[in-house]
């Protein structure tokens, strides 16, 4: 999958959830803040994203230069002129070299001793930041308690990687994206990367040994010549996807997972995508979980009638994000929608 969009780290721990077996959430903390086997910067798109520690250099090589060009028009509304970028990006190097894991706040603190002075009330510390990201200077690192993030130089904490040639890593994304995301469209692969189209079309023509043409609603698109074997599931496959999440992310259009009446509910402004009912692939439905002291409190808006084998599976579902979180998680109520209670729950 190349990652998973990690702007709400949360998110993408719930979005590991929806797709594996077993894992908890300190798993995922552990190999983050500890093992370094996973690690979060901004990649596709732009935003921020948690991928394998090994994928993270050749990523920010390919899609590094693309950004950091994107970015430059936002930059000079912000203030962020080439000298003072220059130099605020280099004493980020020096202080991270010195320093270790800084928070955003400690950060500031110690460019502003370097006579680098940026309005903590605009958008413009991240911003620079972020272009150090993307320049391989820094990502972030172990969360501080209360999951404060903080920023560690890069070099310190992942493993230097031979570079690729950019033919080789613009092939090696489409391969990725079309194993994960297939079938799809060279347009899609260009929006969930962020790529220009015709990189990413260079990128298809590098991949084209390992991929088949196929039709998708009268439209060309590309899939994995070699999928793995798959058996068709007994029963309805049902995910609670988080915000934000890859699955609505990955394509140009939204239109075969969600219908579009449903898809005006599920981005209602600002870019934001709800938390999705997945059910064999199609958008059923909304929740949301609120934390209420130690316990979480999920809750359920139906799109559409659900048949009692899908009201099952969605308990299912509402049980493991309570084993996942390690926490009570209370079913609740929205509009016509009910659930009973979690199964097996002290707090019914």
């Amino acid at each position: 999958m190349c990652g998973l969009q990690a702007q709400v780290l949360s998110a993408a721990w719930l979005g590991v959830r929806a797709r594996s077996r077993g894992i908890q959430m300190t798993d995922l903390d552990r190999a983050l803040n500890q093992q370094r086997s996973i690690v979060r910067s901004w990649l596709m798109r732009g935003t921020l994203h948690v991928v394998a520690a090994e994928d993270l250099r050749w990523l920010l090589q390919l899609l590094g230069p693309v950004f950091v060009r994107a970015g430059a028009t936002r930059h000079a509304q912000l203030g962020l002129h080439d000298a003072l970028k220059s130099r605020g990006v280099a004493a980020i190097r020096r202080i991270l070299t010195g320093a270790g894991p800084l928070t955003r706040h400690e950060l500031l603190d110690r460019l502003r001793s370097q006579d680098i002075e940026l309005d903590p009330k605009t958008q413009a510390p991240i911003h620079l930041i972020g272009l150090a990201a993307l320049q391989g200077i820094l990502c972030l690192g172990p969360a501080r308690a209360g999951g404060e993030s903080t920023y560690v130089l890069l070099d310190d904490w992942v493993p230097p990687a031979p570079a690729r040639s950019r033919e080789s890593a613009l092939a090696e994304l489409a391969r990725r994206y079309f194993a994960a995301y297939g079938p799809a469209t060279v347009e899609d692969l260009a929006a969930w990367s962020g790529i220009p189209m015709a990189e990413a079309r260079s990128a298809v023509i590098g991949a084209r040994s390992g991929l088949s043409e196929v039709m998708i609603q009268g439209r060309p698109g590309l899939a994995l010549k070699k999928l793995p074997p798959v058996s068709m599931p007994a029963k309805a496959e049902v995910r609670l996807l988080p915000t934000l999440d890859t699955y609505l992310l990955g394509y140009r259009r939204r239109d075969l997972a969600v219908s579009l009446p449903l898809q005006r509910r599920l981005q209602r402004g600002g870019g934001w995508l709800h938390p999705v009912i997945v059910v064999d692939g199609r958008a059923a439905g909304t929740w949301s979980l609120r934390r209420i002291g130690r316990r979480g409190r999920l809750t359920v808006e139906q799109f559409e009638a659900l048949s009692k084998a899908v009201r099952v599976r969605v308990d299912e579902e509402l049980v493991d994000i309570a084993r996942f979180l390690g926490i009570p998680v209370l079913p609740g109520t929205r509009g016509r929608s009910a659930h009973r209670p979690l199964a097996g729950s002290s707090d019914q």
